[in-house]
C-alpha cells in the first residue's frame, strides 16, 4: 500500500521545494516474497527515469513489510514516479490507482511538483474574499462622460436584458452599452466592504470598441465610457481606505482590429499594420498575406494575435516604462492574464518581473481552466507554478468540483479534484487561488445549479430560458452550500458580481447582465454577508490551515481545515433527505456557526450544511 496523500507513506506531502529530501514508504504483502524494492522517477524535464533502491524498514503488522528511500527533486519541475519489486511473481509496478492510492499494472504515475527556492506569493490577498466586475454592468455614476465614441448603442433602460440578436449584417458586435463605469465602482465601495471583499477585480477597462472589451484599442488609456485615469486611481485610493484592493484584467494575446495598433477599421489617424508595413506596431502582428490574412484568436478577425516575444511589443508590456508599471504605479495591486496558456513562457516571466519591480506585492493570477500544475500547451509543459511566473491561478477545477456535487456528481470523484490539486500545487499559491463558482465565461452559478443544461440550445432558447419559482428557491439552496464551499476551501473565494443578489443567466451576454439595485434577492444578500463576516472572524484557519477529508459520499461532503490558531469544520448534504455524519469524538462538543450543532452524530437537513468550531 502507498498514499501519497498520508505522512505515514509520504513526508512531507504536497509540492516541496527544490532540494528538500522527500521520504516515502511502501507497504508490500510477506506472501509476495519480495526481494527488492525500487523508487522509480522520471523527470518531466529530460524524460529521464532513474531506479532508487530502497530499504526494507520493518514489519507492518504480521502479513505486510515496509520498505523505504529518501529523494530529493534536483531542480524546479515535475518528477513522476511509481514503484516496482522483485516478487516470486517476477517483477511488478505499483502504480496510481483510485483516489490515489497504489494499484498493481496501473498506468497512472503519482506527481511531486518541485518549486524554485525561495518562491513566495504576496501575503496580502492570502484570507480575503474577491469579487470579480464586468465593468459595464455594476453601477452607473450618473456622470456624463466625454470623447465616447458614436458609435456605441445605450440602454434605456439599467434592468433589461443585454442584446444578443445578431445586427443587420448577422454580426453579434457587442456594442451595446448600459454605462456602468469606475465612479460607479467607487460609490459602491461601503457595500463592497459590507460583504467582506478585499480585493475587487476588475474586466477589461482599457479603451477598446465592445462592451467586454476584451478587443483592446489603447493600453495607454481608459475607456472613455468608464471614465478617465483619474478616475481609475481615486478608485484604488478610496478602495485602499476600506481595507480592499484593486486588480486588473490584462488581455496581451492579442488586440482589437479596432485598435490604435492594427486600426482596420480607420478609427484613428496614425496608420496601423492593417494600413501600413511601415508603421511602428507592423513587426508586432504575424501577417500570412498583407493585409487581409492574418492570425487571430480563434480566427474571430476582429481579434488579431500578437506576437508576445517581439522586441518592440515586449518592451511595449513589460519594458521600464511600459503598460504593467504604468498601471501599478497608477494604483492596481496586480494583474489578472487573459488566456495565459496561449502566451510564452518568456513573455509571462517578463510580466511578473516588471511588476515586481514597481511593487514587489504585486500580484500576477492566470486564467488556466486545468490543472495548471501540469497543463501542457502547444506541446510543451508549462511552469506556471514553480517560481518566476503566476502567483496563482483561476481554480476552474475546484468549480467542477463544487457543481458537481451538488449536481448528483459522485462526492467521492468530486473529493479527489479538490485533493489533486492541493496535491500538486505549491501551497503558496494554493493560499491564493482564485476560487470562483462562475464568471464572465461560464453560465451563472444559479442556473448551473438548477437550470436546464444549455446542451447546443442558441441564444434564442437562452434568452428566454428562466427559473421556475420551484427551481429557483431550489438553485438557492444549493447556492448557499456552494458558497459555502467556496468560503472555506483551500484559497480566496471570488463571488462574481450579483451572484449574491440572485442573478440568473446563462451564457455571453446573459450571464454579464446588470447589478440589480433595488431588486435583490435579500435573504441570499444576508447570507453573503454572513459568509463575509465568518471568513473575517476565521481569517487565520481559513487562510492557510491545512485540508483534511473527513467524508465523501451518500450525496454528503465534509472537511476539516486546521491550523495552530484553531479548527473549522464544513459539511454539505447535496440531496433531499437528512443524513447524519460521524465526526471525530474532539467535534462532538463543537460550536456550530450553521447548521446544528453535533450530538452523537452531525445532523444535516435536507440540501443542508453546517460550519463546526472548535471551542
Amino acid at each position: 500500500m502507498f498514499q501519497s496523500r498520508n505522512p505515514v507513506y509520504r513526508y512531507p506531502l504536497g509540492a516541496v521545494e527544490e532540494g528538500t529530501s522527500v521520504h516515502f514508504k511502501i507497504s508490500i504483502g510477506r506472501d509476495l516474497h519480495c526481494s527488492a524494492m525500487y523508487f522509480c522517477v522520471i523527470d518531466d524535464s529530460t524524460s529521464e527515469e532513474t531506479h532508487y533502491s530502497m530499504f526494507w524498514c520493518g514489519m507492518d503488522g504480521e502479513n505486510a513489510e515496509y520498505w523505504e528511500c529518501d529523494y530529493a527533486p534536483p531542480h524546479a519541475g515535475l518528477f513522476f514516479y511509481h514503484f516496482e519489486g522483485d516478487t516470486w511473481h517476477g517483477r511488478q509496478k505499483y502504480m496510481r490507482g483510485m483516489y490515489g492510492r497504489d494499484q498493481l499494472g496501473g498506468d497512472r504515475s503519482w506527481q511531486l511538483t518541485a518549486y524554485r527556492k525561495g518562491f513566495q506569493t504576496p501575503d496580502w490577498l492570502s484570507g480575503g474574499v474577491m469579487y470579480q466586475i464586468f465593468p459595464d454592468r455594476f453601477h452607473y455614476s450618473g456622470t456624463e462622460k466625454s470623447g465616447v465614441p458614436e458609435d456605441r448603442r445605450f440602454h434605456t433602460n439599467w434592468n433589461e436584458q443585454p442584446q444578443w440578436e445578431p445586427d443587420p449584417d448577422g454580426e453579434i458586435r457587442n456594442k451595446d452599452y448600459f454605462g456602468g463605469d469606475l465612479e460607479g465602482i467607487t460609490h459602491k465601495l461601503d457595500y463592497l466592504q459590507s460583504l467582506g471583499v478585499t480585493c475587487i477585480y476588475l474586466n477589461p477597462i482599457f479603451e477598446a470598441h465592445s462592451n467586454h472589451r476584451y478587443d483592446t484599442a489603447d493600453y495607454s488609456k481608459i475607456d472613455p465610457l468608464l471614465g478617465s485615469e483619474q478616475d481609475f486611481r481615486r478608485l484604488c485610493r478610496e478602495a485602499r481606505k476600506y481595507g480592499i484592493r484593486v486588480i486588473i484584467d490584462g488581455v496581451f494575446n492579442h488586440t482589437g482590429s479596432d485598435s490604435v495598433y492594427f486600426n482596420r477599421e480607420g478609427r484613428y489617424p496614425e496608420p496601423g499594420a492593417y494600413q501600413s508595413q511601415e508603421s511602428p506596431y507592423y513587426p508586432w502582428y504575424a501577417f500570412s498575406k498583407w493585409p487581409d490574412e492574418y492570425a487571430c484568436w480563434w480566427n474571430f478577425k476582429t481579434l488579431p494575435d500578437v506576437m508576445e516575444e517581439n522586441p518592440q511589443y515586449k518592451d511595449y508590456i513589460t519594458g521600464e516604462t511600459g503598460i504593467i508599471q504604468k498601471w501599478i504605479a497608477a494604483g492596481a495591486s496586480g494583474w489578472r492574464l487573459d488566456v495565459a496558456d496561449e502566451l510564452p513562457d518568456s513573455f509571462i516571466d517578463s510580466i511578473t518581473e516588471a511588476a515586481r519591480r514597481q511593487d514587489p506585492d504585486a500580484l500576477v493570477l492566470g486564467e488556466v481552466w486545468e490543472d495548471a500544475s501540469n497543463k501542457c500547451a502547444y506541446g510543451q509543459r508549462r511552469r506556471y507554478l514553480l517560481g518566476g511566473q503566476l502567483d496563482s491561478v483561476m481554480n476552474y477545477p475546484f468549480r467542477n468540483a463544487i457543481l458537481g456535487f451538488l449536481t448528483g456528481g459522485d462526492p467521492s470523484a468530486q473529493m479527489e479534484i479538490i485533493l489533486d490539486v492541493l496535491e500538486n500545487y505549491p501551497p503558496q499559491v494554493i493560499r491564493l487561488l482564485m476560487n470562483h463558482i462562475g464568471t464572465h465565461d461560464t453560465e451563472r452559478a444559479l442556473t448551473m445549479l438548477a437550470g436546464d443544461p444549455v446542451r447546443g440550445h442558441g441564444r434564442k432558447w437562452q434568452s428566454a430560458a428562466h427559473l421556475t419559482k420551484e427551481r429557483r428557491a431550489h438553485g438557492l439552496r444549493l447556492l448557499r452550500l456552494a458558497s459555502l464551499m467556496q468560503y472555506t476551501l483551500p484559497g480566496v473565494p471570488c463571488v462574481y458580481y450579483g451572484d449574491e443578489a440572485g442573478l440568473e443567466g446563462y451564457r455571453d451576454p446573459f450571464n454579464r447582465g446588470t447589478y440589480p439595485w433595488g431588486n435583490e434577492d435579500l435573504e441570499l444578500l444576508g447570507w453573503y454577508r454572513r459568509l463575509g463576516k465568518l471568513r473575517q472572524k476565521y481569517r487565520a484557519v481559513l487562510a492557510e490551515g491545512d485540508f483534511s477529508p473527513l467524508h465523501a459520499g451518500n450525496n454528503c461532503m465534509a472537511y476539516i481545515r486546521a491550523s495552530h490558531e484553531g479548527a473549522v469544520l464544513a459539511a454539505f448534504n447535496a440531496c433531499g433527505e437528512t443524513r447524519s455524519l460521524q465526526v471525530p469524538s474532539e467535534w462532538k462538543t463543537a460550536y456550530a456557526e450553521l447548521g446544528t450543532a453535533p450530538g452523537d452524530d452531525l445532523v444535516l437537513e435536507p440540501y443542508g450544511c453546517a460550519m463546526l468550531v472548535l471551542p
